[in-house]
């Protein structure tokens, strides 16, 4: 299968160049490998290669030697070579010498000395729209953050197709596959990490029943501000199973450390009124795909739910967000307060520029939509910090153009880097 570059890789040779080493993490299977191939020139895998203990029981320092940058792949694995790296960057003085790779972080017993002045760290997502050639990237998040976008104007795409691509997600291995080879490989997915990767990564059994439980509640409860009390409350009426209090935070702060699970976090703006801000963060699946696998939900099923479909859109909006803020040295928000306004998405650059996004699948919603948004920029007070540089509403089935009213309606097929 032809390789397909990633948004990713500007940031990674910058961080190659600035660092001795660059640490890539992203849940498994969203392409972290393949990518880091592209630059490496050795490679060292940590879970494959049957001498690696044996290596790291006599001189470890030996699985270093090779031609750089040299990869070091699941390095979690042994997560010991973090620190022998660590020492070998600091004796080198050169930069680029080393790229690990890792589905996990390891667990809080393993004692790792600071990577600071060695490390760089890349967090890596499924394939975007964009990247995947479902988005011209026409609209450019740059843009929007800068506040100087250009008239335009782009056709609508189907509601099918919206749905085909929450099935599939964006997985590399299936790029080219049809429906129902995805949604078996998407199940296996969750099936392993149900009983298997929960286990290994936590170094205790869990109980595969019970993280598929909780892993469902997620699911229906996606990109929404759902608690833990809310959670264990849904597992125990939805799934006739008990997560105790400890157990479910125990599960989640797994699903996290597998890079699974994604906490939107909460902006904290300057406003006139006397609302106090929510803090909770909105949660996310890693990739909207797996929401569907673990739910078993089809196509079909998707269709005749467009009420939950919506919230799957929300989360792949989100999703899309991500990776483009990522590429503009910006991160991904949520506004919500106590007198019930809410905004999906506040992207705010390291300089405080920022911009506010709505999500809809369909042009239904939009009018409501640009009124949160004015009612989120009538509250800012300007007298400690600045209007949004955009505000606009992110669209499924509906066309991309600019509102008189200055708010921009957005494709999602349209939206990038």
């Amino acid at each position: 299968m032809k390789y397909i570059r990633r948004i990713i890789e500007n940031e990674l040779l910058g961080k190659m160049d600035a660092s001795g080493a660059l640490l890539i993490k992203g849940p498994k299977s969203c392409g972290k490998t393949a990518t880091a191939k592209q630059y490496a020139k050795s490679v060292l895998e940590m879970d494959r290669d049957p001498q690696v203990p044996v290596m790291m029981a006599t001189n470890p320092k030996l699985l270093l030697n090779g031609n750089t940058p040299r990869l070091i792949d699941e390095w979690q694995e042994q997560p010991e070579i973090w620190n022998y790296v660590r020492h070998e960057v600091d004796d080198r003085k050169s930069k680029g010498q080393f790229i690990l790779t890792g589905s996990a972080n390891p667990t809080d017993d393993v004692k790792l000395h600071s990577g600071a002045g060695r490390f760089t760290v890349l967090q890596m997502d499924t394939m975007s729209w964009q990247e995947l050639g479902y988005s011209t990237g026409k609209v450019k998040l740059g843009d929007l953050l800068k506040g100087n976008l250009d008239h335009y104007y782009e056709p609508e795409i189907s509601l099918e197709l919206i749905i085909e691509r929450l099935c599939i997600g964006g997985w590399p291995n299936l790029i080219g596959e049809n429906e129902r080879n995805a949604f078996n490989m998407n199940r296996s997915y969750v099936d392993l990490l149900c009983e298997v990767d929960m286990s290994r990564t936590s170094g205790g059994r869990r109980d595969p029943q019970k993280v598929r439980s909780l892993l469902r509640s997620l699911a229906r409860n996606v990109a929404t501000l759902v608690d833990n009390r809310t959670l264990e409350k849904d597992v125990k009426m939805n799934e006739s199973n008990d997560l105790s209090r400890n157990t479910l935070s125990d599960y989640l702060d797994t699903l996290s450390r597998l890079m699974i699970l994604y906490e939107q976090p909460a902006f904290n703006p300057h406003i006139r009124s006397s609302a106090s801000l929510r803090k909770s963060p909105k949660r996310h699946l890693c990739d909207p795909s797996l929401a569907v696998a673990v739910l078993g939900l089809t196509k079909e099923s998707l269709m005749k739910d467009i009420k939950y479909t919506g919230f799957l859109f929300e989360s792949l909006a989100i999703h899309e967000l991500n990776v483009y803020a990522k590429a503009n040295d910006a991160q991904v928000f949520h506004y919500s307060d106590s007198f019930g306004y809410e905004v999906d998405a506040i992207v705010q650059k390291r300089n405080g520029d920022y911009a506010a996004f709505e999500i809809k699948l369909g042009i239904g919603f939009i009018d409501e939509a640009a009124k949160n948004l004015k009612n989120f920029v009538a509250n800012i007070d300007t007298t400690k910090m600045d209007l949004p540089k955009t505000l606009n509403i992110i669209t499924g089935t509906g066309m991309s153009y600019n509102r008189p009213d200055g708010i921009n309606v957005i494709s999602l097929a349209s939206l990038g880097v």
